[in-house]
């Protein structure tokens, strides 16, 4: 696939490096769907889909020519889908499952890996944009979080090809950073979901600085993507430059004046890391929340088919769906800061921690919530003159680098002091 080194789901492991692999892996899907019953009724989500999709000439109409077209960005080697009835069993297979591991074919957002052809399309963009579709994927991806919070769901977590416990996954998710038992058949987690947001063992993530307010900590396990300073109320976030626009990355809070003019730094979060998140400085919680938006919609910038996600990231920090804590520093110098996490790909359910709400205390480092399966981003906002640098971890990498993470609660940026 053209620019597949830049692509940042791929970089982050959250789809095969080499588009080859995802094309076997889809041929493996659709080659399954062969030996299903013809008898199996779709889940009642995934028919719910289907019941939209045929409610409306518009949404019948774009769902077959998404599959129809080829996307125009992208060395597609095979059709991946023939029809919308294949799309829909495709999904529903995907909702009864966990995603296994793999060392090349491993696709870790297998219902993105599904979604990858319609995504990029002409008639993809308008599709998944519509509110109806977002609804009614919203509810697929809610049954499937149902089934990947089950017990059934850490059937995979087992020591065979395949299963996360071989040699191979525990080395790639350097599972002895991680609290889990050793000696049980699952290492203890009690379904899919409880392995993916799993903890670091104590000691492992110290704080950057815990008595130096001026030094800000990381709030995720991620890589950094951007840093964009002078940052307006309102920009034009869907075009190729991939400017912020407050007001929409806020969700229109009132808050929105205390960051124009001020820095923005994004990271994305790969599949195989930490998906927990903590707060960046000390402070108090002034609000907290969970915005909805859209699933799976790309950035078409400037007309182009803009289908790598490299230049989705900053557009969907405007309208993915994602959570927002909003924070008064204890130090007056950084004034409040918004951290959001952005939930891009798959469940990607942003849960927002117990207590963390208007008047809350917290400390750098503490634990704010997590994401709980999916692709991920996160943006961190800070008021104008407020940072004096980032530190060298947070600087983002060149497009042909390996992508480095940024460890969770180390040094992110150093503000200003109070007493400069």
């Amino acid at each position: 696939m053209t620019g597949a080194s830049h692509d940042v789901r791929r970089r982050a492991g959250w789809l095969p490096a080499e588009q080859a692999h995802l094309e076997a892996w889809l041929r493996g899907r659709r080659e399954r769907l062969a030996d299903r019953d013809p008898d199996q009724v779709l889940h009642p989500a995934v028919a719910a889909l289907r019941d939209v999709i045929e409610s409306d000439p518009v949404l019948r109409m774009e769902a077959h020519e998404m599959i129809a077209q080829v996307p125009s960005t992208g060395d597609y080697a095979d059709r991946h889908l023939e029809s919308v009835e294949e799309l829909l069993e495709l999904i529903d297979e995907v909702v009864r499952s966990a995603p296994e591991w793999g060392e090349e074919q491993m696709v870790m957002t297998p219902l993105d890996g599904v979604l990858d052809w319609t995504k990029s399309t002409p008639a993809g963009f308008a599709f998944y944009r519509d509110p109806r579709v977002n609804d009614a994927i919203r509810e697929v991806l809610q049954a499937w979080c149902t089934f990947l919070s089950s017990p059934e769901s850490a059937d995979v977590i087992v020591d065979a090809p395949g299963g996360w416990r071989s040699d191979a996954a525990r080395r790639a998710v350097g599972m002895d950073q991680f609290e889990h038992d050793p000696d049980d058949a699952r290492w203890g987690f009690t379904s899919w979901n409880d392995f993916f947001t799993r903890r670091f063992r104590d000691g492992e993530r110290p704080v950057a600085a815990p008595d130096d307010d001026a030094v800000v900590a990381s709030p995720c396990e991620a890589t950094p993507y951007r840093i964009a300073g002078g940052v307006r109320r309102r920009d034009e976030f869907w075009v190729k430059a991939e400017p912020y626009s407050l007001d929409e990355v806020l969700a229109g809070d009132e808050s929105v004046d205390a960051f124009v003019g001020g820095t923005v730094w994004q990271a994305f979060l790969s599949a195989l890391e930490y998906h927990r998140w903590h707060s960046p400085v000390s402070g108090t919680v002034r609000r907290a929340w969970v915005q909805p938006g859209t699933y799976f919609s790309e950035a078409d910038a400037q007309g182009e088919a803009a289908v790598l996600p490299q230049r989705s990231q900053g557009y969907l920090a405007h309208v993915a769906t994602r959570a927002i804590v909003l924070i008064e520093a204890d130090d007056p110098t950084i004034g409040l800061v918004a951290v959001v996490f952005v939930g891009m790909s798959d469940v990607s359910s942003c849960v927002i921690g117990d207590g963390v709400e208007a008047g809350a205390r917290v400390s750098k480092g503490d634990e704010l919530g997590y994401f709980q399966f999916g692709g991920s981003s996160v943006c961190v906002l800070f008021g104008e003159g407020v940072v004096e640098s980032f530190g060298l971890g947070a600087i983002p990498q060149a497009p042909d680098e390996e992508p480095s993470p940024l460890r969770v609660r180390s040094h992110l940026a150093t503000v200003r002091r109070a007493d400069d």
